[in-house]
């Protein structure tokens, strides 16, 4: 049952929607510092950091980690936490070149590559799934908390459960598809925008007919 529901959700929100095309990125590395810049703020403030980093032409893991770190924490500043986030991201891109490389450290298994991950300062299950899903392009279902207010209005899940039990409860529900998964990642969070806000905007929205939180207003 939670298949089809899960499935049938998808299916209304791409009709909604529409294709959403995201990560919005040039390359693996940028998505990589999206997801550590995009923690604790929205995506207008990161896409200023990135348009700094693109206009300093530091946008590479030699690059950043070759800038003094005041001078790296003042370009990605508009992101916020911009001390921490700094040497998160320099944590990062030493963890890249001590791998070979972007493209190796993007190619080793999963489950390792998630290890590493998550061992780097600052980076949990949502950041390093991100990483995982969008520049890796591995079939990992990203939980945010746009998932969680969703899923719970919508009478499937509690809210609170561990990420790991959401996680595979989507993997569980969906085909395994790189592609699905950033799709149906990217819907959610448009929809979490639109409509299931903290104050939710329930006219019009595509998922009303399904919801428990409608139905119990």
């Amino acid at each position: 049952m939670e298949e089809r529901a899960f499935s049938e959700i998808y299916r209304r929100l791409f009709l909604a929607y529409g294709p959403q095309g995201w990560w919005p990125a040039d390359s693996p590395f940028e998505v990589m510092v999206g997801a550590v810049l995009t923690q604790a703020t929205n995506w207008r403030n990161v896409e200023r950091a990135i348009g700094n980093l693109k206009e300093a032409g530091v946008l590479s893991p030699e690059a950043v980690l070759q800038l003094p770190e005041e001078e790296l924490a003042r370009l990605v500043r508009p992101a916020g936490f911009y001390r921490q986030k700094a040497r998160r991201l320099r944590a990062l891109s030493r963890a890249v070149l001590s791998h070979g490389g972007i493209e190796a450290f993007l190619s080793l298994p999963p489950g390792k590559l998630r290890e590493i991950l998550l061992s780097l300062p600052g980076i949990g299950p949502e950041t390093a799934d991100s990483i995982l899903l969008y520049a890796a392009e591995r079939p990992v279902f990203v939980v945010d908390a746009y998932t969680r207010r969703i899923f719970s209005r919508l009478g499937f899940i509690r809210g609170n459960e561990p990420y790991e039990e959401l996680r595979a409860l989507f993997e569980r529900c969906l085909p395994r598809d790189t592609r699905l998964y950033q799709e149906y990642h990217a819907l959610l969070v448009r929809h979490g925008k639109e409509h299931c806000r903290a104050r939710p905007r329930c006219h019009g929205c595509p998922l009303r007919e399904l919801c428990s939180f409608e139905k119990g207003k």
